[in-house]
């Protein structure tokens, strides 16, 4: 396969879907690699580094998907790629078909396109390998966006996350105790503010407390515990995560209004269509707005403000699941690697994930079923 990466043209993402390090593995393997001109300028990667690691510069978006069989993307195709798609052609990105728009789902059916969305990677464990290391990233990223949107300036309560001697810290509320939950949490502890858990899953509360024993206060999540948190919160970070499925909105219009004037939500979850129900998507140069006075921070690309970083951390997840597409053939790897095949959302014209099925109203074909028309 020819491997071609385009730059991004969503909003305010800055991240590349591979580094020259990565590129240079690929080529080192026998893979022929287009990248779009200026693809990396975003993460701070220059065409002559592509060039040195092998692969071929090209001009434009139509070149990168008239060339390629496989494309990697950092977020899925944009209505200006939608007529660029070509039959049969392999997409490896963050996806989130299930709250997509529906055009894209329909033309990935139509030309039977195998959609691979790192999102919904999984191993028998549950465990979700490419999405870890972005929701890490997102976690950790919790006090640097809190601290500056407490700010008077920046419209907040004019609190310091970490307090001062005797002034006490923010608290601060998190939703979810998955990757990014127990990443935001570790995070906000290191910066001195007082943290409050909540989750469903009584062995991931009980794995917080050991990790961080006396440090954090937990609950079971339910509306009671919920609203309580919530009435004495400074930032509420949403941190809920169904893999493939729409997040549910656990805090509704009416509950947000528990919190204090100028606290602060920040919702990661809201790439999946947020935990909030007054959550909306933003983006990194606008990243805020009010609802009946409290701050919402709801940027889908969060770890696009550290493009860099972010490349390298999933390009280091991703790596291995691109080199098994790209030089094996289709079906005989999504037959060998389960990981991989839970990755694969829609294939030969038939859609394969459960949670994009439940989406549509439709029932989920079985990948091998899917994949068997795939040729060779």
């Amino acid at each position: 396969m020819i491997i071609g990466i385009p730059r991004s043209r969503s909003v305010d993402e800055f991240r590349v879907g591979l580094p020259p390090r990565a590129v240079a593995t690929l080529t080192g393997r026998g893979c022929e690699v287009v990248v779009e001109r200026n693809a990396g300028s975003g993460s701070g990667f220059t065409d002559e580094q592509f060039e040195a690691a092998g692969a071929r510069i090209l001009h434009s978006l139509e070149e990168i998907y008239g060339r390629a069989d496989l494309v990697v993307k950092v977020n899925q195709p944009g209505p200006m790629e939608y007529p660029l798609i070509r039959e049969g052609q392999v997409i490896m990105s963050v996806m989130h078909l299930a709250v997509a728009d529906p055009r894209l789902v329909d033309i990935l059916l139509e030309r039977s396109c195998t959609a691979i969305d790192f999102v919904t990677i999984q191993d028998d464990e549950g465990n979700l390998p490419v999405l870890r290391p972005l929701s890490q990233i997102a976690g950790r990223m919790v006090p640097q966006i809190a601290s500056r949107f407490l700010q008077t300036n920046h419209g907040g309560m004019g609190i310091l996350l970490g307090g001062a001697p005797a002034v006490p810290p923010a608290e601060v509320v998190v939703i979810g105790a998955g990757t990014v939950g127990r990443n935001a949490v570790r995070a906000c502890i290191g910066a001195g503010a007082r943290v409050t858990l909540l989750d469903s899953d009584f062995d991931r509360i009980s794995d917080i407390d050991w990790t961080f024993p006396g440090r954090v206060t937990t609950f079971v999540a339910n509306e009671a515990t919920l609203r309580k948190a919530l009435s004495y919160a400074d930032v509420v970070v949403g941190a809920v995560l169904i893999p493939g499925v729409r997040t549910p909105h656990l805090v509704t219009k009416e509950m947000v209004g528990l919190l204090r004037d100028k606290s602060l939500i920040i919702d990661i979850s809201v790439d999946q269509g947020g935990c909030f129900e007054t959550s909306r998507p933003t983006r990194v140069s606008d990243p805020t707005y009010v609802v009946d006075g409290i701050t919402h921070f709801c940027v889908p690309n969060l770890p696009s403000l550290v493009a860099r970083s972010a490349t390298y951390a999933l390009a280091n997840a991703i790596l291995p699941f691109v080199s098994e597409v790209a030089t094996e053939p289709l079906a005989a790897v999504l037959k060998a690697d389960r990981t991989l095949a839970r990755g694969v959302n829609v294939c030969g014209g038939q859609v394969t994930h459960p949670g994009l099925a439940m989406a549509r109203g439709c029932a989920a074909v079985p990948v091998d079923e899917a994949s068997g028309g795939i040729p060779s």
